[in-house]
């Protein structure tokens, strides 16, 4: 091959105009962001991201579980194809939401507000968790546009209940998401093992994985400190405080009496649209659709509260059933792919929620990290849905259940047609 051949062929490819450029070249999973992710945080910081409850079994059904079900095209023209939506009486631009994590600016300074003008970027919401370290008020005046969700723990007192719902609605938030699945906390063993507190404390073991990751530990040092500023009744008004008496309660799990009278409580006094999250048992939709509560979010906590608990897409299909329509269904848990997307829409959900993907992203590259990672979902959502035959989400909702199998379903089938 001649010199002038081979110049012809060589191929150099200009620098980065941005990072969000330098990303999508470098970066073209989520797998490949949490790698990333994985560098650039201390290893007791990523394992409270990555770790689930004892054995982690949760953890690992929840992404196996996908791998379970399998495409079956059609053919047919693509025409107008679109990823809009509906969820909650409102549109997005493609039916996933950002579910609420707690402790958001352990993973870089940004934290929730970062992740939340990504969100309102994309088209998306975004759901604030009561153990944020931001104020919900700060996140609101900075995300003007954003369909704001806050995440409510459980409160059986009328009257701090009263204030906090008071201070939501305030602060512009136009739903709220209460959890039922934190009557106690999870036996999270990776966090034990590593010593890891939230708040964060400073040991020996805490300077030496700063000194490990310079970048991650200059953003936490000149930041004013973690803290859970919405565990109080009212918007802090001087220093953030750590609220160590709000937080005792909660972990000693305070709300191991609250019930079904609880959730009624907490309908008749919000206006706004409800959704309960933490449920996978069917019966407990149906209920939570007589109280008139909005949605259920379909979910056992990332895998961090019970071992060998039902993975959320496991259920789906007989939630589906139960809802018949009466109440919006969301999804979690392992979802890693906008092909898990496609995957829950085909069996019937209304949205997937995502919470470890963004906070690969946020932790990789901040703002621009998130952004990537929902774009990365559109992508992927798109391609899917192009290569099943499917020109939109409503189509897909309609036609899902003649475009997917389960592996266990054909294997049976296959068998049966091999007896014959």
């Amino acid at each position: 091959m001649r010199l002038q051949d081979i110049r012809s062929l060589a191929a150099f490819p200009k620098p980065a105009r941005s990072v969000t450029e330098r990303l999508s070249r470098q970066l073209h999973s989520v797998e490949d962001v949490r790698k990333r992710a994985e560098r650039r945080l201390p290893r007791s910081i990523f394992d409270y991201i990555e770790g689930g409850s004892e054995d982690e079994v949760s953890l690992r059904r929840n992404r196996a579980c996908f791998d379970d079900w399998a495409f079956v095209p059609k053919w047919g023209a693509i025409k107008n194809f679109s990823l809009d939506s509906t969820l909650l009486g409102a549109p997005v631009a493609m039916p996933l939401t950002l579910s609420p994590t707690g402790g958001t600016r352990l993973f870089h300074s940004g934290g929730e507000i970062s992740v939340a003008r990504a969100a309102r970027d994309a088209g998306l919401p975004y759901g604030l968790a009561h153990l944020s370290t931001t104020t919900m008020e700060k996140v609101s005046a900075a995300t003007p546009g954003l369909r704001r969700w806050f995440n409510l723990e459980p409160i059986t007192d009328k009257r701090e209940l009263q204030a906090v719902l008071e201070r939501v609605k305030n602060a512009g938030y136009e739903a709220i998401m209460v959890n039922v699945d934190v009557r106690a906390i999870g036996h999270r063993e990776r966090d034990y093992r590593n010593g890891f507190t939230a708040p964060p404390s400073i040991k020996p073991k805490t300077v030496l994985e700063g000194a490990l990751h310079p970048r991650w530990a200059l953003g936490f040092l000149t930041h004013e400190a973690i803290a859970f500023p919405n565990l109080d009744e009212h918007e802090p008004a001087g220093p953030l405080a750590s609220s160590p008496d709000m937080w005792r309660t909660l972990l000693d799990g305070a709300y191991e009496a609250t019930d079904w009278d609880d959730l009624a409580e907490i309908r008749a006094r919000w206006q706004g649209r409800m959704i309960i999250k933490g449920c996978v048992n069917p019966a407990d939709v149906v209920r939570a659709a007589s109280l008139g509560i909005d949605a259920v979010q379909v979910s056992n906590h990332g895998g961090r509260q019970l071992d060998h608990m039902a993975s959320p897409l496991d259920v789906l299909p007989e939630i589906v059933q139960a809802a018949a329509g009466r109440i919006e269904i969301i999804i979690d848990g392992g979802i890693r792919r906008g092909s898990d997307v496609v995957k829950a829409l085909a069996l019937g959900a209304d949205a997937c929620a995502i919470g470890r993907p963004y906070l690969y992203g946020l932790a990789a590259a901040n703002q621009a990290g998130v952004a990537h990672i929902l774009s990365l979902f559109a992508a992927e959502m798109k391609r899917t849905m192009m290569l099943l035959g499917v020109s939109s989400i409503d189509e897909l909702r309609t036609e899902g259940k003649s475009l997917i199998r389960h592996r266990a379903s054909h294997h049976t089938t296959t068998e049966k047609s091999n007896q014959r």
